[in-house]
């Protein structure tokens, strides 16, 4: 380096840059940012975006996978979904009984379950987060930033036979 590039180097670095100068250094650095990829699903070869009916799909299959969960919703949910099953050429609806908020790179979830009789509750609810966070993050690439769980009910062994029995028949002889 000669005397007068270390000269001009030296004076670079204790003179301040101008207003002018900051401006388009800040402008420069505001372009790099905004042309950087901003997660998985933002890269400089495209975007993609996932639909919050995945999302719900997704939470409510992971959800469904952890013991102790007898069924996801309300009762009147539920019953709507009984009734639209047995529909020839319906689907079984895998969403019931999630909430999804979801935007470009993060989502939170709100599941409505009842647990079966018997089961931790505090141990459900955990496991729950668990594979819902894993799952959802790992098949979407969103970072999920809550789940909440809203427990609706719990499934008494006694329900089960009630509900498959027919209905007692009074004859009148």
């Amino acid at each position: 380096m000669t005397e007068d590039q270390s000269t001009a180097a030296r004076r670079a670095a204790v003179v301040p840059n101008t207003g002018e100068e900051q401006k388009r250094q800040a402008e420069q650095s505001r372009e790099t940012e905004l042309a950087q990829p901003v997660g998985p699903l933002q890269t400089r070869q495209g975007n993609t975006t996932i639909n919050e009916t995945v999302v719900q799909k997704i939470a409510g299959i992971a959800t469904r996978e952890v013991p102790g969960v007898y069924a996801m919703g309300s009762a009147s949910q539920r019953a709507f979904s009984s009734i639209s099953e047995r529909i020839p050429g319906s689907r079984t609806n895998v969403s019931g009984g999630v909430t999804v908020e979801k935007g470009e790179r993060q989502a939170a979830i709100d599941l409505s379950i009842i647990v079966e009789y018997g089961a931790s509750i505090v141990e459900v609810s955990q496991m729950i987060r668990r594979n819902v966070i894993s799952t959802v993050e790992e098949a979407t690439g969103l970072e999920v930033l809550e789940v909440n769980i809203n427990v609706t009910d719990v499934h008494l062994p006694d329900d089960e036979r009630h509900d498959t029995e027919e209905p007692a028949h009074t004859a009148l002889q």
